[in-house]
C-alpha cells in the first residue's frame, strides 16, 4: 500500500470489482465490464484503487510498455468528484509510471468530456492525434483525442 497525504493507493483486487462495476455503471454510458477489469489485472496492468481513509473514491488501469505508460481507465466516484481527487490520482499514477521507467504517459479522451480535457491540459498533456470513431456513442461513434505528457 502507498500513501500520499490522506489518500492511499492499493492494488485492485477481485473483491473490489463489485464497487468498481457500480461506479462504472453510474459514471459511463458505455462502462467497462467486470471482465475488462479482470483481464487487465490478469495481464499485469497497473490496476489501482484510491481510498480516502476507509472510503473507496477512485480507480485506474495503466498499461506499461517499455518506456511508455498508457492510461486505459481512470474514474472518481461521483460523490467524490470536484475536490481534486482526479488530479491527485493522476499525479500518483505519473509518479508510479516514472518509478517504473516510463518517460511518456498517453491517454485517450472523448472530445465531449470537457471536464477531463480541462484537467489533462492543466496537467501538461498535449493533443498529439485523433482516433476517428474510437468510442461507442449514443448516436454512432465518437472520436478520441490522443494526448501525451512527458514524465
Amino acid at each position: 500500500m502507498s500513501e500520499a497525504g490522506r489518500h492511499c493507493f492499493i492494488p485492485m483486487q477481485p473483491e473490489h470489482l463489485d464497487w468498481v462495476g457500480e461506479c462504472e455503471a453510474e459514471l459511463h454510458a458505455f462502462p467497462w465490464t467486470r471482465g475488462n477489469f479482470v483481464d487487465s489485472m490478469a495481464a499485469g496492468h497497473g490496476s489501482w484503487l484510491m481510498k480516502e481513509g476507509t472510503q473507496n473514491i477512485g480507480y485506474a488501469i495503466v498499461l506499461g510498455v517499455l518506456d511508455e505508460a498508457h492510461l486505459l481507465n481512470i474514474s472518481i466516484a461521483r460523490a467524490a468528484q470536484g475536490r481534486g481527487h482526479g488530479r491527485r490520482l493522476l499525479d500518483w499514477l505519473h509518479d508510479q509510471a516514472r518509478s517504473q521507467g516510463a518517460t511518456q504517459f498517453f491517454l485517450e479522451v472523448r472530445p465531449s468530456n470537457e471536464t477531463a480535457l480541462t484537467l489533462y491540459r492543466s496537467m501538461g498533456f498535449e493533443q498529439i492525434g485523433r482516433r476517428r470513431g474510437y468510442y461507442p456513442g449514443v448516436d454512432g461513434r465518437e472520436d478520441a483525442i490522443v494526448m501525451r505528457r512527458g514524465l
